[in-house]
């Protein structure tokens, strides 16, 4: 424990040798090296990192508008959002994770909480939850959202299909109402092409009925590159 903490004090000097480079995680107090700052010196390696998003990330940065964050700033703001979101949504069901190696948030909403059987409109009583979450999404508006629809396999492909579609519309269009920037947020529909449990028993056909919220924050390196058109 000892070497790790000389370790990690000896990388936070050096990285960009920059005091920026070194964040304290508001989840655990620890201190760590902003992961845009070891791997975004040039914004080309993190842009690589982020994983996909729906219909590229340069020209949706672009008409979005976003004004992106300084490279030693943005992991620690992710891991703010993820500490207040877990905080909001406690005891909804609701689950928050990182993806994409840690560097975007995915929030997990689960079909029986957000649903009822064969709808697409989203339950009254999940609303409150929801508005929780966009009032994130607007409260850090340097980021870029997808939101996904899954289903389970039971029924046929083409109706699954349709059906996630419409779910993970109502999800993107509920946060839009509620002041989240539409030009930021894309959706799309994978009907049950990417389960994460068995569909051989209830408990993971319930699992895989879901719809998941991707935040991809935005660095200043991101918007450079995209103006430029790189």
């Amino acid at each position: 424990m000892k070497i790790r903490r000389v370790l990690m004090s000896s990388l936070c000097a050096v990285s960009l040798v920059s005091l920026s480079a070194c964040v304290t995680d508001p989840n655990t107090g620890e201190k760590k090296v902003s992961r845009t700052a070891i791997g975004g010196i040039g914004g080309a390696l993190g842009g690589a990192l982020l994983g996909g998003l729906i219909g590229g990330k340069t020209g949706r940065i672009v008409g979005a508008g976003i004004g992106g964050v300084a490279g030693g700033v943005i992991g620690y703001q992710k891991d703010k959002q993820i500490k207040e979101l877990r905080e909001q949504t406690a005891g909804t069901g609701v689950d928050v994770t990182e993806t994409d190696g840690g560097n975007a948030i995915l929030v997990n909403l689960p079909n029986g909480v957000t649903f009822d059987v064969d709808s697409s409109t989203v339950k009254p009583g999940f609303a409150a939850t929801l508005d929780r979450v966009a009032q994130s999404l607007v409260q850090y508006p340097n980021s870029l959202i997808d939101v996904y629809g899954h289903t389970d396999s039971t029924g046929s492909d083409a109706y699954n299909q349709a059906l996630s579609e419409r779910r993970a519309r109502a999800v993107a269009d509920y946060l839009i109402s509620r002041g989240v920037g539409y030009a930021r947020i894309r959706s799309q529909g994978f009907g049950e092409s990417q389960p994460i449990a068995s569909n051989d028993s209830e408990q993971g056909r319930q699992a895989n009925r879901r719809v998941e919220i991707k935040i991809v924050p935005i660095s200043q390196d991101d918007v450079n590159a995209a103006r430029s058109g790189q």
